[in-house]
């Protein structure tokens, strides 16, 4: 199913590609869960970098610095790039850390499943209501079903806020999961996030 218009995640794509080029990163976010579980693809670009490649970022592209959120920025087209700089972003979990366990997939450097869901589930509690929060839970439920994670890993006190909401959900209609499905789905989703 399509969450943004193949326009706007074609452009999102390519400059994503093009920003792989030419740093070093880790990639985080939608693009991250979509390369992880092939679901839902995204239209913003969120980067983890170390000082030297904010620098060099900020040679090529013009960053704003968002001091409320912690983070750089810019645009391109209808995509917008956040830089997360180590020592001064903290997604829920600090940049710094995000670095020490990133992994190659399909050519990009990712954080291990476990911290992506970390990080959706800390996007997810501060945006729940809105658009974007939507599309944090479908990415969440996309990792939940990858059944990749560590679920002793999976520590923080959004979880059962999460899980609070997975039993409400009756379908999810962007996974093309009907109800009848989503009630299985679910009750593997839940063992896979009461840590025993």
């Amino acid at each position: 199913m399509v969450y943004y218009r193949d326009s706007v995640t074609e452009a999102s794509w390519q400059l994503l590609k093009e920003l792989k080029r030419q740093f070093k990163f880790c990639l985080i976010g939608g693009w991250a869960v979509w390369l992880y579980t092939r679901q839902l693809k995204s239209k913003d670009i969120d980067l983890v970098v170390k000082p030297e490649e904010l620098s060099r970022i900020r040679k090529k592209y013009e960053l704003f610095k968002n001091e409320r959120l912690k983070k750089y920025e810019f645009r391109q087209g209808e995509a917008q790039v956040d830089v997360y700089a180590v020592y001064y972003s903290d997604l829920g979990i600090e940049a710094e850390k995000i670095l020490q366990d990133c992994r190659i997939v399909e050519g990009f450097s990712l954080p291990s499943p476990d911290v992506l869901f970390i990080l959706k589930l800390a996007a997810w509690l501060g945006r729940k209501s809105s658009p974007k929060g939507r599309k944090d839970l479908i990415d969440l439920v996309s990792l939940l079903e990858t059944e990749k994670l560590d679920r002793t890993k999976l520590k923080h006190k959004g979880i059962k806020t999460l899980i609070k909401e997975l039993r409400l959900l009756t379908d999810l209609p962007e996974l093309n999961l009907n109800q009848h499905q989503l009630a299985r789905a679910k009750k593997r989703w839940l063992e896979s996030l009461v840590v025993v």
